[in-house]
């Protein structure tokens, strides 16, 4: 299990950086490595601007799927369905893409956002 704690940008690359590195280690496929740290930047990013404080985000494989666990300090909650913003809009996909790449996402206050990618493609 890796965790991190995420104050700004240069925690998050390097927090990136180390993601990747242990999921390579892993032998994990190039693809999920990259889907996952898409993945951990979307969500990390949106904490950040959005949760206010820092991010608390770990990283866990369990069988065939990789869990990334993301929470800020304030008890932001993302919406349940996500949607994709229009072509001139500067924000607004985030989400989105992560749901696009995850198999699933879920919510708690403990936790915040859960997302499983599927280890094995």
């Amino acid at each position: 299990m890796m965790y991190f704690e995420i104050g700004d940008h240069a925690e998050l690359a390097r927090a990136l950086d180390s993601l990747t590195g242990g999921l390579e280690a892993e032998k994990v496929p190039e693809g999920v490595v990259f889907d996952s740290k898409l993945v951990a930047n979307e969500l990390v990013i949106n904490v950040l601007r959005h949760g206010g404080g820092r991010a608390f985000f770990r990283a866990e494989l369990l069988g065939d799927e990789l869990l990334l666990c993301v929470r800020g300090e304030n008890d932001f909650q993302p919406p349940a369905v996500s949607c994709c913003s229009s072509v001139g809009d500067e924000c607004g996909r985030g989400l989105f893409l992560v749901d696009a790449v995850c198999s699933r996402r879920e919510y708690s206050q403990k936790d915040g956002i859960t997302v499983y990618i599927n280890v094995k493609k």
